[in-house]
């Protein structure tokens, strides 16, 4: 008895101290209330036992009433404010003494009735939910899917336009839970204890022939056989470690066709490593980019280095930039090849200095390596191949993800990023201005910009356009477009004629918060598009906590920061940031059905916090801490922290779902369905599969036959969808965290094959891996 008067007592001082705190920052009085209770019923529980177990009877009423007042019949807000207090009245139904029915005359009633209550969500329809069905009829039967046939995925979104659809249509919803592995890899590349926290696995191979080719974080370049997993041969581009990288990636490799389309390319065991292979002049061609800044250009079969491009088949990214400090610049996405040019783009470090490498996408000849241009949104009128002793424009908005073009309009389209610092405004030009957080159409004649489309003006919130633009032709009420479908970071969904840039969907303005620091400014309105997956605004009563302790110390926290909605500006007393920076859509994309004209995509809700740090001399300490942590942006007034919204044991303070997946009719642009997606399996040491809904960083696939593939989320497993419908179909657990988008072919058998990377995330902290694992019905 004595220490559950201690407990109760210790909980008490810890709930009125911090409900005193959110009280005077304007919050629910109900911590300080329950906090008081709690000291009565510790101070009473000994000796005036019925007293004691009153107090707390009403402790749970009460709670219970404020719960179905913020949050209803919802589980988990339900659960985080019922769940221990509903356990710990469980010693005190049992310790019962002489007044033990008198003690729980009043107790246990009201204790059964508000646990049946906070229960009872579990037997209904999940309230987060949108419910309803995607046509499955066949609108276009003869859409441009970017490839003939069903058996290779010969670009990143299997063809340049992005689509991530494949005709394969032998696994059906109606089989798909047949499903089994057919074979695994390993490849050998594994996080070191020198890499960044960022060293993920995103890769998706490409199947040409019967091979597969992927990279690995640390650019191994790797062929299997497309039919048994075999490796057939490796090349190791000897990245060095570097610990001023922010990414240590590879998102995928790029392929060059060869001028006979008769020509089959089939990979060749090799006796050696393909480094140690003397360069060849090649036909074919894959280019893989590096994390120490180079283009690599390869002979498909043997792995050996085209010695027809560049030098020798190596290209320095870093050429004429104007700052060339190592880890800064390098490309994670694969490079575009389209109209005879290979187009590259990079990643420029976000906020680590003001005077940083140029985000410039130069155009080379795809099989010499010379520059035919370069377009610079620094200095975005002049493409022409700038001179020996000339640089590119100082950290000039860059362009991370991966580009798509119609190689019919001559277009290649780049989802751009902002200029660093990112969260401060006071050093872009009106050209950085222009183009930053937007997608840009390039010619692929002349890098030429035809048009932009801009997503967030002044952008201070690292609100990049994260992803692959996709491309399908639409039918809409002024007859078919060719349509430009570009998720982005802040949860709207862009519909653009892609020969115009015009808005299919309308996009309207909006105003936004203001109160940026002194010299910079915020943009006075946002723009929004009909097709969004925007958040509601947080609330205090949104929090959540895996206990009332946590969830009341992220209501103190949430009442701390400045948080006016969407687009709060960053501040020096910290800001609440939703969406945060992994986006409600990242560069995993979405997947489109041309055929059908319906999207599949993942959309996530986590916010995050940013703090701009005003330096003024004083020593930060450890700075340049990745996507996460403290960054210093040398040369600038602040420094800037970001990170995730978490209460102190690392758990969301926002309530879940965190994370769903959703379909939506693009002739419409209406949500059919949404569901939450994904458990905390791997969030927990106990193992438990409750479905929750939670994050995730990849992408889709989906097919002809209605299924959709996809791994992505926190928890280990690969999962099939009905596009129909939303409903998850079949799950298999994965060896590692499956961060990466998946692909599917049909091998030399016929049979259709789906393929996912499985190595798992840095900043999502899933487990670690190198595998690459296959399926196929038996």
């Amino acid at each position: 008895m004595i220490l559950l008067t201690v407990l109760f007592s210790v909980i008490g001082i810890a709930l009125s101290a911090g409900g005193i705190w959110l009280l005077a920052l304007g919050g629910s009085p109900y911590y300080l209330i329950a906090g008081l209770m709690f000291i009565v019923v510790g101070v009473t529980l000994k000796r005036r036992r019925v007293l004691a177990n009153s107090v707390y009877a009403l402790l749970l009423l009460g709670t219970m009433a404020w719960a179905l007042w913020e949050s209803g019949l919802n589980w988990w807000p339900l659960a985080s404010r019922m769940g221990l207090w509903l356990v710990m009245a469980v010693p005190l139904l049992i310790f019962v003494r002489r007044q033990g029915v008198r003690a729980n005359a009043l107790l246990l009633p009201v204790w059964a009735i508000c646990g049946a209550i906070t229960l009872s969500p579990l037997a209904m329809e999940d309230s987060t939910a949108v419910k309803g069905t995607m046509a499955e009829k066949v609108i276009d039967e003869e859409a441009n899917t970017g490839l003939e046939g069903q058996d290779e995925w010969l670009a990143y979104g299997r063809s340049n336009l992005g689509q991530r659809f494949s005709p394969a249509n032998q696994i059906t919803v109606e089989n798909v839970s047949d499903l089994e592995l057919a074979w695994e890899y390993q490849t050998g590349d594994t996080k070191g204890p020198k890499d960044v926290t960022e060293t993920t696995y995103q890769a998706t191979p490409l199947k040409i022939g019967n091979a597969l080719y992927l990279c690995t974080p640390h650019n191994w370049l790797i062929a299997l056989d497309a039919d048994t997993g075999k490796e057939l041969w490796k090349y190791d581009a000897k990245v060095p470690a570097e610990s001023q990288r922010q990414h240590q990636t590879c998102r995928g490799v790029s392929y060059l066709p060869p001028s006979n389309p008769n020509t089959q390319n089939i990979a060749m065991k090799m006796t050696q490593p393909s480094e140690d292979l003397a360069p060849v002049q090649c036909d074919a061609q894959l280019f893989m980019p590096t994390s120490d800044a180079r283009l690599l250009a390869f002979d498909p079969m043997t792995g050996a280095l085209c010695k027809n491009f560049a030098d020798a088949g190596t290209l320095d990214l870093m050429h004429n930039m104007p700052y060339k400090q190592s880890g800064y610049y390098y490309s994670t996405s694969p490079p575009l090849v389209a109209n005879g040019k290979v187009v590259v783009a990079g990643a420029v470090n976000d906020n680590y200095a003001v005077n940083s490498p140029s985000g410039v996408i130069r155009g080379y000849d795809v099989k010499t390596g010379e520059l035919k241009w370069n377009w610079d949104a620094g200095h975005p009128e002049d493409t022409t191949p700038i001179g020996a002793d000339e640089t590119y424009a100082v950290s000039s908005p860059n362009s991370w993800s991966v580009a798509s073009a119609d190689e019919e309009l001559g277009l290649a389209y780049f989802p751009m990023g902002n200029r660093t610092p990112d969260q401060l405004g006071m050093y872009r030009s009106p050209a950085d201005e222009k183009y930053s957080t937007s997608v840009v159409a390039l010619s692929l004649e002349t890098g030429q910009a035809q048009w932009v489309q801009q997503f967030v003006h002044h952008d201070l919130w690292d609100m990049d356009t994260p992803a692959q633009p996709v491309l399908i032709d639409l039918d809409t009420d002024d007859g078919k477009q060719p349509a430009l479908v570009v998720p982005t970071k802040q949860g709207d969904v862009y519909v653009l004629n892609r020969a115009t840039g015009e808005p299919i969907f309308p996009i309207t303005e909006e105003p936004a918060p203001q109160g940026a620091i002194p010299g910079d400014f915020s943009a006075p309105t946002q723009p929004t598009s009909a097709v969004t997956f925007k958040p509601d605004p947080l609330t205090e009563a949104k929090m959540w906590g895996a206990t009332p302790i946590d969830q009341m110390l992220c209501r103190i926290e949430f009442n701390s920061l400045n948080y006016e909605g969407r687009y709060t500006p960053p501040s020096e007393e910290g800001s609440l940031i939703y969406p945060g920076n992994f986006g409600v859509f990242n560069w995993g994309s979405v997947a489109v059905d041309p055929k059908r004209q319906v999207m599949f995509g993942m959309p996530l809700y986590l916010a995050f916090t940013s703090k701009l740090v005003a330096k003024e001399g004083q020593d930060l300490g450890e700075t340049n801490q990745g996507e996460q942590g403290l960054n210093e942006n040398a040369g600038a007034s602040y420094a800037v922290q970001m990170g995730p919204f978490l209460s102190p044991i690392g758990v969301p303070c926002q309530q879940p779902p965190w994370g769903y997946v959703a379909g939506v009719d693009l002739r419409t642009g209406k949500t059919a369905w949404q569901h939450k997606n994904g458990t905390i399996e791997d969030l927990t040491p106990l193992k438990l599969p409750i479905k929750i809904g939670v994050p995730g960083i990849g992408g889709p696939i989906i097919t002809d036959s209605g299924v959709a593939f996809m791994a992505a989320s926190v928890d280990n497993y690969l999962r099939a969808y009905n596009v129909k419908t939303g409903a998850q179909l079949w799950e298999t657990r994965l060896p590692a965290g499956g961060q990466a988008t998946p692909m599917t072919y049909l091998n030399s058998q016929g049979e259709q094959m789906v393929i996912q990377v499985a190595g798992g995330h840095g900043s999502l902290g899933t487990t670690i891996g190198d595998y690459v694992v296959a399926y196929k019905l038996p």
